[in-house]
């Protein structure tokens, strides 16, 4: 596996990490956590080094599988987690630095680990100034607790601000082929500044793998697409003219959607580390071969282009979550 470095912080990782939410929430019933375990495990083997899970994923239960799994590597991986939602109150959100530290705590605990390597917030808290936020993980970091700071769908300005009193290293947004809002401000303030990138959902919430059609039914008790209106049927009807422009370049290629998926977020700049996430081995082997996967300047030309003529159907998120992006 491939190896690079979240901007100028130094902190090195593959070229693709995991995502591990969807073990425990938001796209179906919960792994057998034997089985979670088991593809945790086969990824630490095949060469990735970053994990990213959060607080809020089960709630809390995520933290915990990913701590069990990586114990005995603990040594040799990165660990993201985030802060930020009130749980109580999800969506609620709540990055009052007092909360920051007690979250801080408890995921440790659930880690089992006595460092958590890059601590991020879930989501920009307008009520709480991103400068007390940034000073509240500063402490943490001069206490040993935590390695490097990072923001979740922030938006450039707060970025900023947030940088020039803690330096981040890494911001997670969503970016893939079909959500490409991070390219207009946030990826060019990331480079000004050295800061990583790392992209959740990089294959579009599984649409962009080819295995979705227009008539799936996705259980709205279980399945957070469900409700997502990018994924209603008309859109995803619509949509799949973007899993034909991947399906025309993979097979160029002797390659899968997916793989062209992640291969051009790589190609896009040596510090974007995408996280896609699978409870699959197959699906984990698929995916981290896409490092392999060199696309040169006319594949990238000729998929620029071709996405240029598809509007993609419906938002990304609904409306009470869209509502807390940073922009």
């Amino acid at each position: 596996m491939q190896k690079r470095k979240l901007g100028k912080s130094g902190l090195e990782v593959s070229a693709i990490g995991l995502g591990w939410m969807g073990m425990s929430f938001g796209y179906g019933p919960a792994a057998d956590k034997k089985q979670a375990i088991s593809v945790i495990r086969a990824a630490v083997e095949r060469g990735v080094t970053l994990f990213d899970t959060a607080e809020v994923y089960g709630p809390l239960t995520n933290e915990e599988l990913v701590g069990e799994a990586l114990a005995p590597f603990r040594d040799q991986v990165v660990i993201a987690t985030k802060y930020g939602f009130d749980l109580a109150t999800f969506p609620g959100l709540n990055s009052r630095p007092e909360h920051i530290k007690q979250v801080a705590e408890a995921s440790l605990k659930r880690l089992k680990t006595d460092v958590i390597d890059l601590f991020y917030q879930h989501r920009v808290d307008p009520k709480v100034p991103i400068e007390d936020v940034a000073g509240a993980v500063k402490e943490l970091i001069q206490e040993g607790k935590v390695r490097h700071f990072g923001l979740s769908e922030a938006g450039a300005k707060t970025i900023r601000r947030a940088h020039a009193v803690q330096p981040v290293t890494a911001v997670q947004s969503e970016y893939s082929l079909w959500t490409r809002d991070p390219e207009a401000e946030v990826l060019p303030t990331v480079e000004e500044l050295g800061i990583g990138f790392v992209p959740w959902s990089p294959l579009g919430q599984g649409f962009l793998t080819g295995t979705v059609d227009a008539i799936m039914a996705f259980d709205s008790s279980t399945d957070l697409r469900a409700t997502f209106p990018r994924f209603t049927s008309e859109a995803r009807k619509a949509n799949l003219a973007v899993v034909d422009l991947l399906r025309n370049i993979a097979r160029r290629k002797k390659a899968t959607p997916a793989q062209i998926a992640l291969a051009w977020l790589l190609a896009q700049k040596p510090w974007i580390v995408p996280i896609p996430g699978t409870r699959n081995p197959k699906h984990l082997d698929e995916n981290l071969r896409a490092a392999e996967i060199e696309l040169t300047s006319d594949d990238l030309r000729a998929i620029d282009s071709a996405a240029s003529k598809i509007t993609v159907q419906g938002a990304r998120l609904p409306e009470e979550h869209m509502n807390l992006i940073d922009r």
